[in-house]
């Protein structure tokens, strides 16, 4: 029972990465028109990569735990 709170990051750590990985797809996958799209991909490749950063941290967290 000592280990929920590594169950709990372990759950958000998961969902970091999958939300970060999607973000990075769904910014490849949108098609290019104009500034707007440039503008999408980035937002997409930036919420991507702090998904990932965010689920790199959790993994650290639960590897000193």
């Amino acid at each position: 029972m000592g280990d929920w709170g590594i169950a709990i990051v372990f759950g958000l750590m998961v969902a970091a990465f999958s939300l970060g990985l999607t973000s990075i797809i769904t910014g490849f996958l949108k098609p290019s028109e104009g500034v707007a799209a440039i503008q999408h991909r980035v937002e997409y490749g930036f919420f991507g990569a702090a998904g990932l950063v965010v689920a790199a941290v959790l993994a650290y967290a639960i590897l000193t735990a």
